[in-house]
């Protein structure tokens, strides 16, 4: 369920701009059947409407108008076959008697608030204010929902992982990692407490600028994370959580580190109201298998249900008659 809440709130925060592109285009837009799934047609208008989202993003992005108009259609094509697949689906549903009651979507409704740490009524309200009506948000939500029974029911039982599944996994992560330009960081935190008075933070300031000039001078950075860290999930690597991409860093380290050299410390990095941190450049540490083996099971999972629900829905379509028009 919480996979199924993700998606639907990125979908629902997404929307809001084709409404207001079509009326200040004052377009007239014929109605017309773009795709047939069984007897049950798909119509522009379905499409449109459910095109929401992507146009907001489109739109919000700085191209010029060939670029746009070829993202649309882009868009426009994944958008049809998604549909097309809900079709499909809801299809499986009706003959597995599967359904998804009020009650579940408002439990689901109800998760999504909390994991926003936002109220019920905010949330609606969130949603409203990027043009989705809460029957909309709703409807995702309970596509989102029966998608999940139907993976549960028809697909999780083809999944099987073994060892190698996740040792091939980690080895396509290992890669990936290598193309986006790894870092490893020696990271010392001092946190500042909650409502912190000038003077607090202007003694741990002063300790920091401290420890990055003994840091500098050659004392031992790992004694000094030991000593001084207040993160003690890294204390016992030196404050290494190992090497990660550099744009996965957050935009304050990014901007502190950029052209240093292994064995370089930083300035001290403030970041937002929640600490400051001593960061210094440690020579590469790629990642051991074992030490994200549970990481890379999940992720070889993931990727099995992935291919497995590409399969059903394969199999889905060949059975019904599919007919896109767009």
């Amino acid at each position: 369920m919480r996979g199924v809440t993700k998606k639907a709130i990125a979908a629902a925060f997404a929307l809001g701009l084709a409404v207001t592109c079509a009326k200040s285009a004052r377009a007239v837009i014929v109605e017309r059947v773009i795709a047939v799934v069984g007897e049950r047609p798909i119509l522009l208008s379905e499409l449109l409407h459910r095109a929401h989202p992507f146009l907001y993003r489109i739109y919000a992005g700085s191209q010029n108008q060939a670029q746009v108009a070829a993202a649309k259609t882009e868009m426009e094509k994944e958008l049809l076959n998604k549909m097309i697949e809900y079709r499909l689906e809801e299809s499986a549903a009706d003959k597995a008697h599967l359904s998804v009651s009020a009650d579940e979507v408002d439990n689901a409704l109800r998760n999504v608030a909390n994991s926003a740490h936002l109220s019920l009524p905010m949330l609606i309200e969130e949603a409203r204010k990027t043009g989705l009506s809460e029957q909309d948000y709703r409807e995702e939500i309970r596509r989102q929902i029966l998608e999940g029974k139907l993976i549960q029911l028809r697909v999780r039982g083809r999944v099987r992982v073994t060892e190698q599944d996740a040792r091939s996994t980690f080895g396509r992560y290992v890669n990936e990692l290598e193309t986006q330009h790894p870092v490893n960081l020696r990271i010392l935190a001092k946190r500042l407490p909650a409502g912190a008075t000038v003077d607090q933070v202007h003694e741990i300031t002063t300790l920091t600028n401290r420890l990055v000039e003994q840091a500098r001078k050659g004392a031992d950075f790992c004694v000094l994370v030991k000593k001084y860290s207040d993160d003690t999930q890294t204390k016992a690597n030196c404050g290494s959580r190992g090497d990660q991409p550099f744009q996965a860093l957050v935009p304050e380290i990014q901007a502190a580190v950029d052209g240093l050299k292994i064995g370089d410390t930083a300035e001290p990095i403030p970041v937002g109201t929640e600490a400051i941190l001593v960061v210094q450049i440690a020579p590469p540490e790629p990642p051991q298998y074992e030490g994200v083996k549970d990481q890379m099971w999940e992720r070889a999972y993931g990727e099995a249900m992935d291919h497995q629900r590409k399969l059903w829905l394969d199999e889905l379509r060949r059975g019904v008659y599919v007919d896109v028009r767009l």
